[in-house]
Parts: C-alpha cells; sequence; structure tokens
C-alpha cells in the first residue's frame, strides 16, 4: 500500500475539536454503535450515526431509540437526522439536547434514494430554498451549543444544481461546517466525484469548514483531496466498507497516532471477527450480530485468496464458533494483494432520472399543496 503524507491537520466543528480532519459518513444498516466503535478503534476523528428519521425520533420509535445510543467509549458522539418539516427536525434537535444523546448533530439533505426524494426530501429538498433555510435555521436555533452541520449534494441534476445557494444559506443559518458529496442525486453512486465542486464551495463559503466526500477509496485519495480543493477535512462512506483500518491510514497520513496496520489475511480476518463480535454485542443477540456481519463479507477480502466454501460459509454463519471456524481455516500470512483490493466498494449503479414529486422543479418554492405531500417522506424507521 502506498502512502501519501500531509502535514498535520486537525477540525473544529464548532467546540469540537479533531485530531484529524477525517469524518464518518453516515451509512443506512452500516455505521452503527458497532462499526463506529471499531472504525475509532483504529484510527481518529468524527464517527456518525446512520441517518435518524426526525419524526421517529420525536415518536420515539423503539428501533429509532436504539440506534441513537451510544456505547460509553464514543466521545464526542454524533448523529444524523433527516426530515422534511421544520418543527419535527426541531423538536427532534430538541430532545438530542435536553436529554444528552450527542456532542453534535448533522442535517442529511444528500440521500438520492427514490423513496425518499419522491416525497422532496434528501437530496430533492434543497431546490426549494425557503424550506432548506427554515430547517437549518430552526435546527440551529434549537441546537443551542450543539454544533450541527448539514451534508448535501451538488444537487438534482446537472440543470438543477443547489449547492452554492444552500451552502451560503446555511452559513448564514449559523452551522458549524457543510459537507458536499460532489454528486449530484441523479448520478447516484455512479461515476466519479466531482470534487471541483468542492473547491467551489470552500471559495463560496469562508466562514465555517467545507467537508468533502467522494472517491475517497485511500488515505492518498483524502490527501489529494484537500491538496486539490482546499476543503478543510473530508468525510469517508463506501471506501472504508470491509476496511475500518481506513481510519488508521488517515490518521497516518495526516500527522496523527494510529493503529498499525499491515493488511496481511491474518489482519482483515481479525478485523471481521472483532466486528462481528461488537454486532454481537450491539444486538445483544449472537444469530443476529452474525447475521448482520454477512454483508461484509465480500468488502472485507476482497481481492484476497479466501476460497468459495469459505465465503459461502461466513456468509451463513450464525455463531461466533462457526466463524471462528471459517477463519481458522485461512492462511494468515497472506500479504496485501496490492489492486485487486483496492478501488470502488459498495453501491455504483448508474445515472438515473431522479424520482421527484409532481411539478416539483417548477419553482424554488414550495406550494402549500405539497406540504402535506411531503410528509410522506418522514418514514417511521430509521436507518434507511
Amino acid at each position: 500500500m502506498t502512502l501519501a503524507t500531509a502535514s498535520a491537520r486537525t477540525l473544529n466543528i464548532g467546540p469540537i475539536a479533531l485530531d484529524v480532519p477525517v469524518v464518518l459518513a453516515p451509512m443506512a444498516g452500516i455505521t452503527n454503535t458497532a462499526f463506529r466503535r471499531l472504525c475509532r478503534e483504529y484510527g481518529a476523528g468524527l464517527y456518525v450515526s446512520e441517518m435518524i428519521t426526525s419524526r421517529a425520533l420525536v415518536e420515539r420509535n423503539e428501533t429509532t431509540m436504539r440506534l441513537i445510543r451510544h456505547h460509553e467509549s464514543e466521545t464526542p458522539r454524533s448523529i444524523q437526522l433527516y426530515g422534511v418539516d421544520p418543527h419535527t427536525i426541531s423538536e427532534a434537535v430538541r430532545i438530542i439536547v435536553a436529554e444528552d444523546h450527542a456532542d453534535h448533530i448533522d442535517l442529511n439533505f444528500g440521500c438520492p434514494v427514490p423513496k425518499v426524494t419522491r416525497k422532496g426530501g434528501g437530496a430533492a429538498l434543497p431546490w426549494k430554498s425557503s424550506l432548506f433555510s427554515q430547517i437549518v435555521t430552526q435546527a440551529v436555533k434549537a441546537a443551542g451549543d450543539v454544533p450541527l452541520t448539514i451534508k448535501m449534494r451538488k444537487g438534482i441534476d446537472h440543470d438543477h444544481l443547489t449547492f452554492l445557494n444552500a451552502g451560503r444559506a446555511a452559513e448564514d443559518a449559523g452551522v458549524s461546517a457543510i459537507a458536499l458529496h460532489a454528486r449530484t442525486a441523479s448520478e447516484f453512486y455512479s461515476g466519479f466525484a466531482d470534487w471541483n465542486a468542492i473547491g467551489e464551495l470552500k471559495q463560496a463559503v469562508t466562514s465555517v469548514p467545507v467537508l468533502g466526500n467522494g472517491d475517497i477509496w485511500s488515505a492518498d485519495d483524502a490527501v489529494r483531496m484537500m491538496q486539490q480543493t482546499d476543503c478543510d477535512g473530508v468525510v469517508v462512506g463506501r471506501g472504508c466498507l470491509g476496511r475500518p483500518w481506513l481510519f488508521g491510514e488517515l490518521a497516518e497520513a495526516f500527522g496523527a497516532e494510529s493503529h498499525p496496520v499491515d493488511a496481511t489475511l491474518g489482519f482483515v480476518a481479525d478485523a471481521f471477527r472483532r466486528h462481528a463480535e461488537l454486532l454481537v454485542e450491539f444486538f445483544e443477540d449472537e444469530d443476529r450480530g452474525c447475521r448482520d456481519v454477512r454483508k461484509h463479507v465480500a468488502w472485507y477480502f476482497k481481492g484476497y485468496p479466501v476460497g468459495g466454501d469459505i465465503r459461502t460459509g461466513l456468509a451463513t454463519a450464525s455463531s461466533l464458533a462457526e466463524i471462528d471456524e471459517l477463519l481458522g481455516q485461512l492462511d494468515h500470512t497472506a500479504p496485501y494483494p496490492g489492486a485487486d483490493a483496492e478501488g470502488q466498494r459498495g453501491r455504483s449503479g448508474r445515472p438515473k432520472r431522479p424520482a421527484l414529486p409532481d411539478k416539483w422543479l417548477e419553482s424554488r418554492e414550495l406550494a402549500a399543496s405539497a406540504s402535506e405531500m411531503m410528509r410522506g417522506a418522514e418514514i417511521e424507521n430509521s436507518g434507511g
């Protein structure tokens, strides 16, 4: 593995001082307490929860209340909220602050999933500029001394870009940082992220940190992004799937202490086993924890000499004992396979026309008739 290094860099998000300018992106079904703890064991930075639906939090949905819990070792604690209604989001923020659930709150304006955008939520919402400003302004006020940030995309498509106007509006509203996934909703996760847009946002927003997100598959990529765009930090999503030690490489690249990484097959097997163990602890159920780690098998062992029988076994195991027996069959001395283990992982897909409410693009203001429809975007359960 090659590893570019940069001069020591820190990042301040409001009163939170981070040793490295690195943030774990919220990922549904991935960034639960178990994965956040694992990533933190290798490196440093800010580790954000799965997306939490504001209405579900206000209604104290059982699943949601479980998802907002942090392990005692997690500090600072970070929660990402999603919603479309200023009042509901503000109430959710007040609950988080009053009940001391987090030290940092992020608002999601980047989700490109059709079930969200067709109701005007996620990446579709900043198109309605007044609604966007109302949500962010009221959320910042409700957060008080707890720093509140936003994460967004470039816009709906190349003809309907929103990131510069939204960035300035969020800055005016008093957010503590702004993160940009440098793709449009129509691009989903396809193609290549437009890092130039991150540089544009950095020039437009001058009083708070601007963070870049998109195509950070290695520490080298993170260093290049910051050098190319002058952004203040990076947000890492798909690049750490099956590679929680990426945060160790990032810490090293930015001059901080980190967990040693050798990425032999034995090192990877130990990381996978630790992930399974933490999931069992999180779910308080061995079978469920072992089932949840199955989705990570292909990511962890990408490029490594792991036979189909063992991969299938790990993807069907229902106990830690089964996982231990299978991992014990591996050649733990097998070296890092290089390029075969690198590059893109996770979702990609093809560009597609975003699903939007009827006549959504005809005006930047929200029609009164659309308000009730948008409440459907506030799905009951969090994490997806």
